[in-house]
């Protein structure tokens, strides 16, 4: 199979929904966060009661408007794949997933991500859903192992810095897809598809643009 271009983040907003269709990515990821009783499509996270949205690098204000998850989906007129990178503690999020895409009546390939695996596997009975289980640690690579031999997966996304040769290879002999990322510079993707990985999550344009010329 081609190795898959996913544009990373790029489904937080319109904009950027509109950037990777441009591109011609093949997935488009959003972050998924259950707040309020809403499904909102941010990397920004809350700060409890404080005013604010934050991340490592950005600080805005908490009236910032925020995109909705049935928004984006509405949104979309290109029928994107959209892989959505479930948040939040426990199974919450992934219900209420499910739950908004019965009550759109929504039968589109998607695809389901989140270091939370018991989120991914609340979606993962749709039948048009591929669950793909993340893995950004050592702890949780080595988690990763029995999870897969008990149930079917679609795909992993994995940290870079956990893989290699052998991993790659016992991957690919349990799941269809192997991602990974940050996958941000032309090396590290040459790296990568030498490893064997079969899907690059990255945020550089030139990068993903580099995946889709390879077809």
């Amino acid at each position: 199979m081609n190795t898959i271009a996913v544009a990373h983040r790029a489904g937080n907003s319109l904009a950027g929904l509109h950037l990777a269709n441009l591109l011609g990515a093949d997935v488009i990821e959003c972050d998924v966060h259950h707040h309020r009783g809403r499904l909102e499509v941010r990397h920004l996270k809350t700060a409890g009661p404080l005013p604010f949205l934050w991340d490592r690098w950005e600080l805005v204000p908490a009236s910032t408007p925020r995109l909705g998850l049935q928004e984006l989906l509405e949104a979309d007129a290109h029928g994107s794949t959209f892989m959505l990178d479930l948040k939040g503690p426990g199974s919450r999020t992934g219900v209420a997933v499910a739950r908004l895409l019965h009550d759109l009546g929504l039968r589109r390939r998607l695809l389901v991500c989140g270091r939370q695996w018991s989120a991914v596997e609340a979606v993962a009975d749709l039948d048009y859903v591929n669950p793909v289980l993340s893995a950004r640690t050592s702890r949780e690579l080595a988690a990763l192992w029995p999870r897969l031999s008990r149930r079917s997966f679609h795909g992993v996304s994995v940290h870079r810095s956990l893989l290699d040769l052998d991993v790659v290879s016992r991957l690919r002999s349990s799941v269809e897809v192997v991602m990974t990322w940050p996958i941000n510079d032309v090396q590290s993707l040459e790296q990568m598809v030498d490893l064997g990985v079969n899907a690059i999550i990255s945020d550089n344009p030139e990068v993903l643009m580099q995946v889709v010329s390879r077809r």
